[in-house]
Formats: C-alpha cells, sequence, structure tokens
C-alpha cells in the first residue's frame, strides 16, 4: 500500500479499486483497518490491503493550547447556561470519531460565537452525561442550580444543554421542582454534531438565548420547528416528547401547542404564558425513586406488578391501551392484583400508550372495572411525564388520598382540560 504522512485529524483521500473515500482520518482501534469520518458525519473503516494510495488533502490545524479568558462585560444582560451533557455540549474528538465535552466559555464560543453578542453567558457545569446514565438526583441538582439563578437579580434567565434522548423527563422533572417560577428556564439540545453541516446545535442555542431573555417565564424545551434552519419553537416541559429518533424537529407537543416560535429575527408568542415576576422561586425537589412504567402488551401477565411490589416499589404507571384498558378476564386477568396492590398502598396509574387523546374509563367495562380496582386514571398526561409526577407526588404525602388528589392536579400544564382536532397527530 502506497501512502502519506497522514496524521489522525488530516483530511485525507483514499484511492480504492473502484472508488476514492474522502474525510478526516481517525484513530483507529484495529491496526489493520484505516478509519475515515466521511463528509456526511458517518465512519467507515477501510481494510488497508485494499488501498491502493492515501493522499493527505489538508493538513489538521493544531489546536491552540491557550485558553481564551471570558469576563463579563457588564453592558449586557446575564445568562446562566448549565451544562450537563449532550451532543450540543460537545465536538468532534479526531482519535475517536466520537465527540468529547465543551466545558469552557473559549470552547463555547469557538462554535456558538451568536450567543455572547446577545448576552454575557455564564456557564455552569454540574456534571456531564449522557441523558441516558441520569436519575431523579442529577434533575434535583439541576433545578437547585436553576433556583439558584433565578433568584439573582443580575440573571436575567437560565439555558440548560442536555441529551435528547431523555430529555423530556428533565423538562417535567422541572416543571415540578421548580415553585413560583420568575424567569425563563429553557433546555434546549442538538441532533447533530457540530462537525456536519447539518448541524442544529447553532440556532438551536441562538433560540433558546433569545428565549431566555424574553418575558415568557415558563420551562420550556426550544428546538427546530423543522427540517430546515428557519425557526425553533418553545414548547411547554410537561407536555412535550421526543418523537424521532433523529430528526432536528424531533420534539412534539403531545396534547397541546408550542408556546412560542422564535428566529434569528423574533419571537412570536402564540398562548398565554407566565410573565417574568418580582416573586422568589422556590425549589421542590423531593423525591420518591421507587416508581416504575409498565407497558402494557397482549397477553402479559400480571406478574410483573408483584416483581415491583415485591422489590419495594410505591407506584406503577401502566401504559394501557387508548381508553384505559389491560387483560381483564381469563388467566392472566390484571384486576384481582392491581386490587391487591391497591389494598397494600401502592398507587397504580394509568397513562395511554396512544400518547394522543384522553384516557377514560368510563366508555367500556374493563376501564370501569379496573377504575373500581383502584386505578389512578391520569387524563391527557406523557407516560414519561406520569412516571415523573407519580415519583414528585409520592414523595409530598403520606396520606394515599392526598397523594390521589395531587396527581388528578393539574400542577404544572401537564394536563390539558381541553381537546380539540389541532391535538391530533
Amino acid at each position: 500500500m502506497k501512502g502519506a504522512d497522514a496524521n489522525v485529524g488530516d483530511l485525507i483521500k483514499v484511492k480504492l479499486a473502484k472508488e476514492e473515500i474522502e474525510g478526516m482520518l481517525l484513530d483507529s482501534p484495529e491496526p489493520g483497518i484505516v478509519l475515515v469520518k466521511l463528509k456526511s458525519g458517518y465512519n467507515v473503516g477501510v481494510d488497508r490491503s485494499n488501498i491502493l494510495d492515501i493522499k493527505v488533502v489538508k493538513k489538521t490545524e493544531k489546536a491552540e493550547k491557550k485558553e481564551e479568558k471570558f469576563e463579563l462585560s457588564h453592558k449586557k444582560p446575564i445568562i446562566d447556561l448549565i451544562m450537563t451533557g449532550g451532543t450540543i455540549s460537545s465536538s468532534l474528538d479526531s482519535k475517536t470519531g466520537a465527540v468529547k465535552w465543551l466545558t469552557s466559555p473559549s470552547e463555547l464560543f469557538k462554535f456558538y460565537p451568536d450567543i455572547f453578542e446577545l448576552a454575557d453567558i455564564r456557564i455552569i457545569n454540574p456534571f456531564m452525561k449522557a441523558s441516558e446514565n441520569m436519575n431523579y438526583e442529577d434533575w434535583q441538582k439541576i433545578a437547585k442550580l436553576a433556583v439558584k439563578s433565578l433568584n439573582e437579580d443580575n440573571v436575567k434567565g437560565v439555558i440548560i444543554t442536555h441529551g435528547t434522548d431523555f430529555l423530556h423527563y428533565t423538562s417535567a422533572a422541572l416543571s415540578f421542582m421548580i415553585k413560583n417560577l420568575n424567569k425563563p428556564v429553557v433546555l434546549t439540545y442538538s441532533q447533530r454534531s457540530t462537525d456536519r453541516g447539518s448541524s442544529d446545535a447553532e440556532l438551536n442555542l441562538y433560540c433558546a438565548a433569545k428565549m431566555a431573555l424574553s418575558d415568557v417565564a415558563e420551562v420550556t424545551l426550544v428546538g427546530h420547528a423543522n427540517s430546515a434552519d428557519d425557526f425553533c419553537y418553545a414548547l411547554p416541559g410537561a407536555k412535550t416528547r421526543k418523537m424521532h429518533a433523529s430528526r432536528r424537529d424531533t420534539f412534539k407537543a403531545i396534547n397541546s401547542s408550542p408556546i412560542a416560535k422564535i428566529s434569528k429575527k423574533d419571537i412570536e408568542i402564540f398562548r398565554s404564558y407566565n410573565k417574568r415576576n418580582s416573586k422568589k422561586a422556590e425549589l421542590d425537589s423531593s423525591f420518591e425513586e421507587n416508581v416504575a412504567l409498565v407497558k402494557f402488551y397482549p397477553g402479559q401477565s400480571p406478574e410483573i406488578l408483584n416483581y415491583y411490589a415485591k422489590n419495594g416499589f410505591r407506584g406503577i404507571v401502566i401504559e394501557m391501551s387508548g381508553l384505559g384498558h389491560v387483560l381483564t378476564e381469563g388467566g392472566k386477568n390484571w384486576v384481582p392484583v392491581i386490587r391487591e396492590l391497591v389494598k397494600k398502598g401502592i398507587f397504580i396509574c394509568a397513562a395511554p400508550q396512544t400518547l394522543y387523546g384522553r384516557l377514560d374509563p368510563l366508555v367500556y367495562s374493563p376501564g370501569r372495572e379496573l377504575e373500581k380496582a383502584g386505578v389512578i386514571y391520569l387524563k391527557d398526561i406523557l407516560p414519561e411525564t406520569a412516571l415523573v409526577k407519580l415519583g414528585y407526588c409520592i414523595a409530598k404525602s403520606k396520606n394515599p388520598q392526598e397523594v390521589k388528589q395531587l396527581l388528578l392536579t393539574n400542577l404544572a400544564g401537564e394536563y390539558n382540560e381541553r381537546l380539540g382536532s389541532e391535538f391530533i397527530c
């Protein structure tokens, strides 16, 4: 094999018998494989024995080691940026072909200089995690930091950067855990990394900054509204869900609507909202971790419920059919098991698998039977929000009736009391 003096990070052209591959040379875990990051963002491995030639198209620029100091201008509004991880808080690592965390103002400025024109950015970095590695303790940490920032007079708003996959759990948790919201709390993300031409990171973060400076004192999730780079939506924190693996407009408001449309030019408000005010934000983050989310499928044994009961769980959300049914006849009837667990003080709640629409146990006899057995029907709530709310409410009281009342109360916009045709998928 002919080759050039190529180093990791160089733009190279690999000549094969029938094609040429151009991309960034990565550090390969296998000595016999040349690993290349294509312009599309995907990695491809090529067997060295099949390579006729390698040419260096462009040498990588050595990164500056010097860390640029960022100081507040005292002329712009201040936004506190809580960085928790995710693709938006990362950049390409040429050694692995994966991404590495951005944790300093200078690193952030390199990729997102426009937000520094809007405001002075103070970075708060409690941890850096992929969202699947987070838990309720992380939600509590974020909520505590957000409340601290919200109660500082010179801070105009808070942005939280986060991984996409389980972002809607965090947005729901913050919707419950932050009381007397006085300024905007904005969660944002990116589906595609900064090295890709199709990255959504820059627009999402810029629109999040504009939302953080707005008059909308709500927990919102800001991201691409469509597949183009035109504008973003601000979506309600407790009514939003990730709906696509890779689309940039993956997050959708379910049984609800966007609060605002944000572009680089302006913000268009669609509906009523909690306005910026002089209240003191409060932290209310107690949480019962022993709660579970169970998805019912045809023929499923109710024994799964006993498993959670035996392991000390205090509440279970069951994803039921659209109106709220599970198996209610035959040898695998769920009703007797549910009735016994409710008698033991375990909360059994229903959320809809269909996502859109509302549970209604009164339409057919299986629903009426399940409600009589003690199932708490959580209206049009999202299953993920239901799990978060259940853990939050159980931690509030030892009185079952008080917990049930809290579960059925619209605490953070998790219920929409009126569903029209505009909320159909």
